[in-house]
């Protein structure tokens, strides 16, 4: 089974959330089986930054929905989407 490299981007429900503490948050989130390899960041506006990390998932049925679900319900994400995808 091979896997899938995908780009997320985590939009924050403010811009004085911890951007930091907020990472943290999402690794330990994550479903068994996927890994963040790095995050990026994004400013968006107004001092608003995305996070977009870089999540390594097995590729098996379901992709990334496990991931953008766990992210979902992490305190202090407004929204999840995936920016890209691509298998390694």
């Amino acid at each position: 089974m091979g896997k899938v490299a995908a780009k997320i981007k985590v939009m924050p429900n403010s811009p004085e959330l911890d951007l930091d503490e907020l990472e943290d948050k999402l690794e330990d989130s994550l479903p068994e089986g996927a890994k963040i390899k790095g995050f990026e960041r994004d400013d968006v506006a107004f001092g608003l930054v995305a996070l977009l990390p870089t999540v390594i998932v097995p590729d098996d049925a379901g992709g990334t929905e496990a991931v953008e679900e766990a992210f979902t319900e992490v305190d202090g994400v407004e929204s999840v989407s995936v920016e890209n995808v691509g298998r390694i």
